[in-house]
């Protein structure tokens, strides 16, 4: 059974730092990783996406910039540094698997149980 764990979220002040991580166990890590955000009464959202073998990543556009991506396989883990952060940034986090990277979310097939990430003013 595959589990994905997502730690790192938090308060954080407006221009300020976070780093999200996501751990996988239960099967090959060697998947493409996503991250996705849903703020309160908000739809799910990409936010940025990895290759299996971080050759390529992808991000949304209003995260472009101040958040990176990246994976340790060795650690089976993914990582979202999140930089800059605004109070549009306020959601709970998603890490996902899917066989290859997507911005679509019926790509997933996995998903972590989320995150929440609070900036304040």
């Amino acid at each position: 059974q595959v589990q994905l764990v997502e730690s790192g979220g938090g308060l954080v002040q407006a221009g300020g730092s976070l780093r999200l991580s996501c751990t996988s166990s239960g099967r090959s890590f060697f998947t493409a990783m996503g991250w996705f955000r849903q703020a309160p009464g908000k739809e799910r959202e990409f936010v940025a996406a990895i290759s299996r073998n971080a050759y390529f990543t992808d991000y949304a556009d209003s995260v472009k910039g101040r958040f990176t991506i990246s994976r340790d396989n060795a650690k089976n883990t993914v990582y979202l540094q999140m930089g800059s952060l605004n109070f549009e940034d306020t959601a709970v986090y998603y890490c996902a698997a899917a066989l290859r990277l997507s911005r679509d979310m019926r790509e997933y097939d996995k998903w972590g149980q989320g995150t929440q990430v609070t900036v304040s003013s």
